[in-house]
Parts: C-alpha cells; sequence; structure tokens
C-alpha cells in the first residue's frame, strides 16, 4: 500500500460523488423526465451527469496515489474545473431548478480545487520563473474559485438577478458599458482621487516634518489630528460639496482630509524609530538636524511612510465615491452607483463596483511594488 497517499480532500470529494450518484437527479426537469419518461424536453445533464462524476473520481483517485507534485496538481486542476465549467454550462436555460447533487458535485469540485492549491503551495521550486508563476498561479485559483461557486449557486439556486446577479452578467455589463465606466473613471479617479491622494500625503507629511521640528506643533496638533480623523465622512462630504461645488475639487477636499492624518501619525511615528544610538553616532559626526533627518530618521521612516501611503490608497478612492454620493455631475462612480440602484440595475452597481476595486488592487499593488524599491535594505522587504 505505499503507493496510496490519502488525503481529506479527495476522499471527502468521493464520498460527496457517491451521495450525489446515490440521490439521483440533478435538476427538476431531469427528475420530471425519469417520472415521465414520454416527455419530449430534454432535461439538463443528460449526457454529461457520467462525465462530471468521472471527471471527478479519476481526479480523487489520481490525488490519492504517490504521484509527482506537479503531476497531481495538473490532474486536479483539470479535473476540477472541468467538471466546474460542465455543472456551469448545464444549468443554463434551467436556473433555479438545482436539486442537492448538484449541489454535491460543486463541493466535491470545490475540495478538490482546494486540494491542487494546496498540492501547489507545498512545492519548492528552484527556478525564480517557476516562483514567480506560482505567487501568480495560486491566488489566481483562489480567486477563480470564488466566481465559479458565485456563479454556480445564483444560477442553480435560481438566486433573483436583483439580489445578486452572477458574474457572467456583470462581465457582459462591463463588456457593453466600457465608454461610461471609462468616463466614470477619468471623473472619480484620475481626478479627484489622484489630486486629493498627493496633496492630502504631501500635505501630511510636510506636517509631520514640521510637527518633528517644532515640539509645540507635535503636542498640538496630533491630538487635534487624532479627533479630526474620527470625524464621520458621510457628515463632512456635504460641507465640501456647499463650500467647493458639485465638481470634482470637492471630492478631492474629501479625499484630501481623509488621508492626511494617516500620513501624519505614521510619520510622526516613523520619525522616532531611529533608536538613541544611531541618533548619537550621527551627533559625534557632528551631524545637524537636516542631514539627521535625511541620512538616517527619513530612512528608518520610509516603512511608516509607505504604511501610511498603502493605507491611503484605499481611503482616496472611499472617499471620492462617498462624496459623490452627495452632489456631482452626471458622471463618477459613485454617482452612477447611487443612481443606478434606484432603477434596479444592480448588475451596473456590481460592475461599478468591479472596476473600483480593481482600481484600488492596482493602486495599492503599485505602491507596493514602490515600497519594495525604496525599502529594499529593510529587514521586514528581504527577509532579514
Amino acid at each position: 500500500m505505499n503507493w496510496l497517499r490519502p488525503s481529506w480532500q479527495p476522499v471527502l470529494a468521493v464520498m460527496l460523488c457517491l451521495a450525489a450518484l446515490a440521490l439521483g437527479p440533478m435538476s427538476s426537469p431531469e427528475a420530471a423526465a425519469l417520472a415521465q419518461p414520454s416527455a419530449t424536453v430534454a432535461p439538463p445533464y443528460l449526457e454529461t451527469k457520467g462525465l462530471i462524476l468521472g471527471l471527478l473520481l479519476i481526479a480523487a483517485a489520481v490525488s490519492m496515489t504517490r504521484l509527482p507534485p506537479i503531476f497531481e496538481a495538473v490532474v486536479l486542476f483539470v479535473g476540477a474545473h472541468l467538471a466546474a465549467w460542465l455543472l456551469i454550462a448545464g444549468i443554463g436555460g434551467f436556473e433555479g431548478t438545482a436539486l442537492a447533487p448538484y449541489f454535491l458535485l460543486l463541493a466535491a469540485a470545490w475540495l478538490l480545487g482546494w486540494r491542487c492549491v494546496a498540492v501547489l503551495s507545498s512545492l519548492r521550486p528552484v527556478a525564480n520563473w517557476a516562483r514567480t508563476a506560482l505567487r501568480l498561479i495560486i491566488p489566481a485559483i483562489f480567486g477563480a474559485w470564488i466566481l465559479i461557486i458565485w456563479e454556480a449557486v445564483t444560477r442553480g439556486a435560481g438566486i433573483p438577478f436583483i439580489l445578486l446577479p452572477p458574474p457572467s452578467a456583470i462581465g457582459a455589463r462591463i463588456a457593453n458599458s466600457l465608454p461610461v465606466l471609462a468616463a466614470d473613471v477619468q471623473q472619480t479617479i484620475f481626478k479627484a482621487v489622484i489630486f486629493g491622494y498627493i496633496a492630502g500625503s504631501g500635505a501630511g507629511f510636510l506636517a509631520a516634518i514640521a510637527a518633528d521640528r517644532v515640539p509645540f506643533l507635535r503636542r498640538g496638533l496630533l491630538p487635534i489630528g487624532n479627533m479630526v480623523s474620527a470625524l464621520p465622512i458621510i457628515g463632512v462630504a456635504p460641507i465640501m460639496v456647499m463650500w467647493f461645488g458639485f465638481g470634482w475639487e470637492s471630492k478631492a477636499a474629501v479625499v484630501i482630509i481623509m488621508t492626511f492624518f494617516p500620513m501624519l501619525v505614521n510619520t510622526v511615528a516613523g520619525l522616532a524609530a531611529s533608536s538613541h544610538m544611531e541618533r548619537d553616532l550621527m551627533r559625534t559626526y557632528a551631524s545637524g538636524y537636516w542631514p539627521t533627518l535625511i541620512k538616517l530618521r527619513l530612512p528608518a521612516a520610509a516603512p511608516f511612510i509607505f504604511n501610511a501611503l498603502k493605507i491611503n490608497s484605499t481611503l482616496a478612492l472611499i472617499g471620492a465615491i462617498v462624496a459623490e454620493f452627495f452632489g456631482t455631475p452626471v458622471v463618477g462612480m459613485g454617482f452612477r452607483i447611487s443612481t443606478e440602484v434606484g432603477r434596479m440595475n444592480i448588475d451596473m452597481v456590481w460592475a461599478e463596483i468591479a472596476v473600483a476595486a480593481l482600481a484600488g488592487s492596482v493602486f495599492y499593488g503599485v505602491v507596493a511594488l514602490a515600497e519594495r524599491a525604496v525599502t529594499f535594505w529593510h529587514p521586514s522587504v528581504r527577509g532579514g
């Protein structure tokens, strides 16, 4: 039995497949067809049910044998994803008719996908390109399964479109609304967010330097900053709209308020990160305040500053979108979300949410890459 290497995911997947096989029909039309064999309507999964079960059982069996991990991962990937694709494709036109075996097979496919990710995570390749590929493939499979389960459950259970549209409908809406989405991104991100992010973070950084240089400011500004950072954005946004009008300037003002204090607090904390021994060494070299600041304290504060920049990258987007709820020209991500909810165009709302999430992730990723390039010497980056 040395060739056998069982793990709990394939074993449970096999048990789910056997339970689905014992329960019989996967959908209501299939159950009706079995009750009335003379029915003329072909039920779903008439030709693919055996293929789905076979794919899942073969992938589970291969996973329980002692094979090279990369071969096991490929078999699990193909079996789990092909079975899931057949399940989703088969329910097309019969939404809301899925029975328990449909969900049992979906759970079995998900378990094999889980096992695939676990096997890939255990690999330790030597080549750099292989390690980079693994870092991309593993989260891609993880994210793909969120979409697969979302699509399969909404279609199989017949969840009303207005409550939760399937990802395929959201993707189709994005593809058909690219000019509208591009105009909203330009208004919200390229105008309000970028300007407010740079101005707010830059002002917070300069205020932190001033507070570090002048003890009076440090003692007086930080408590006020903590209080102002706790102000509810839902109350500040309409005031900014009244002050600066309905254009992007009022949204940028909200972003400046939201990003100023995280940068201020983090930079002040970072400037105190250098040790007394390091500062004493600079003093023995007769180094003044500004040379010590530039050569020692700012490099030591860099992880704190980039932490504030990463926090602000998401805060800025949230602030601009919320501010657009209180008055904006007929363009913008927040305006589109508020109006399309009223029109019950929920797929358009989800399309805006997806674009905002993608833009926020890209923004965060760019800042994280810049952090790795600038603070490559820091133990948190080089792993020391």
